[in-house]
């Protein structure tokens, strides 16, 4: 009976070759902080080392002329294979599993940071509430008062030019709101709630590519947002008296939790362990060529079984 040229079992060794990559992939890209493009990279060096060592060992075992030099070449692929697995089996293969392990404490800061940053926006938009409203009742006030303190009246900017005091008032509430929630004021709060909700959503659900882009925006973001908020509350109108916007932001050292390597635990050995014994499964079934005498000889009666 003669092996097809590409058995189930190369199919298994691919598979589980692109399944090792793929992890090694996620760990790298995890502890480089989502430099996808390194990652891509050495994923694939570690796809191809390991996949090509395999069926290169295979190739040579079933060569049919050189017998020697080829086992020589089959031993040494083979010594290359199991170094290669042994190495990236203790780096980077086991680090999507350390930090997966710290999820519910990487989750835990992450949301913490993500909620503060939320509530930044109700924050600020309280505290225009209140320094609006202190606002018109200083100018009521200030109105109201005018004929006993008329330098004050013009100290907010209260003219006598034949408009009431009423909509004088009313227009500058106009102003002052204007200049507290600008036109680029509900834009920057939809793109920022956007991308909190979508933040929320990887954190919650572990997602492991996306994380690291809320690792390292979450803190910028948080600060670019309180800054314009803090410039736009540095406004002042006429005769006004007010503090600026403060808010106070604090994030939680999560990058060390991703470039920390952590060391293999039994999981991701044995993960590595069945992973490589997959890649190897089709080196181990092949049978050598009837013509050498290297290897176990069949003996009479021994029967092949395709695989």
């Amino acid at each position: 009976m003669n092996q097809s040229k590409f058995s189930l079992a190369d199919v298994l060794t691919v598979l589980a070759a692109l399944t090792f990559g793929f992890v090694c992939f996620l760990g790298i890209n995890l502890f480089t902080l989502g430099n996808t493009s390194q990652s891509v990279v050495l994923a694939v060096v570690i796809f191809v080392l390991l996949c090509g060592t395999a069926f290169g060992a295979k190739l040579l075992k079933r060569t049919s002329r050189k017998f020697k030099t080829c086992f020589i070449w089959e031993m040494i692929l083979l010594g290359l294979f199991l170094l290669f697995a042994i190495f990236f089996a203790i780096s980077p293969f086991p680090h999507y599993f350390a930090v997966s392990g710290k999820k519910a404490e990487i989750q835990n800061k992450l949301t913490t940071s993500i909620v503060q940053a939320e509530n930044m926006f109700a924050e600020y938009e309280h505290y225009a509430g209140n320094r609006e409203n202190l606002y018109k009742n200083k100018l009521q006030s200030v109105a109201k008062a005018k004929n006993i303190n008329l330098s004050e009246y013009a100290e907010y900017g209260f003219e006598s030019n034949g408009i009431s005091d009423e909509k004088q008032i009313e227009n500058k509430m106009f102003t002052v709101h204007a200049d507290l929630f600008p036109t680029n004021y509900e834009d920057m709060k939809q793109v920022g709630s956007s991308w909190l909700a979508n933040a929320r959503n990887i954190v919650e659900n572990w997602k492991p590519i996306g994380i690291v882009g809320v690792v390292n925006e979450i803190e910028q973001n948080s600060n670019d947002w309180l800054n314009t908020l803090t410039e736009l509350s540095a406004t002042r109108e006429k005769g006004e008296q007010a503090e600026d916007f403060a808010y106070n932001l604090s994030f939680d050292d999560v990058k060390k939790d991703f470039t920390q390597l952590g060391k293999p635990s039994l999981l991701s050995v044995g993960l590595a362990v069945l992973t490589c014994f997959l890649m190897l499964l089709s080196y181990l079934i092949s049978r050598r060529s009837p013509k050498t005498t290297i290897g176990t000889a069949k003996r009479k009666g021994d029967f092949d079984i395709d695989f």
